[in-house]
């Protein structure tokens, strides 16, 4: 089960260099139900996600590279392409903020993940988190790969 809660940040109150990022690519092959390829630096998964917002079922595989290059041939999109920073907060939880890349260039989010759905729904985000986009979905990664940065913010 993944249960995490997703934020649309505007900047960034201090440098990111001291925290490790990883270079991510991923593709989909399907979008019902979502069956995504990811590339995350020199690592590749298959994943495939249920329904849902806050908390949604989700199994991933690793693969080689060889498999994936065979799948990547399977996607009608464009990959989204994120430089990915990760940020460790109190409670030994991370903050992953996402830099988007090509036609998303411009697009920062930030996400944090949780062990249950209660400890999702106490988290008090950081002011610099942004705006809550968890339960919108225009900024999943399925429709910004298929639609583009939603209009309205």
């Amino acid at each position: 089960m993944e249960i995490e809660r997703k934020f649309l940040t505007k900047e960034i109150p201090f440098s990111l260099e001291q925290y490790r990022f990883a270079k991510i690519s991923q593709s989909y092959i399907s979008f019902s139900p979502t069956i995504r390829i990811r590339q995350s630096d020199t690592n590749y998964f298959l994943t495939v996600k249920g329904k849902g917002h806050l908390a949604r079922e989700e199994f991933e595989m690793q693969l080689t590279k060889e498999q994936y290059q065979a799948l990547e041939k399977k996607c009608d999109t464009p990959p989204v392409i994120k430089k990915r920073y990760y940020v460790p907060l109190k409670d030994n939880l991370v903050a992953e903020i996402d830099f988007y890349e090509g036609k998303l260039k411009g697009l920062i989010t930030t996400e944090v993940e949780f062990c249950s759905e209660q400890a999702a729904t106490c988290f008090v985000a950081p002011d610099w988190f942004g705006k809550e986009v968890t339960f919108d979905s225009r900024y999943k990664n399925t429709n910004l790969s298929l639609h583009g940065i939603p209009q309205t913010t």
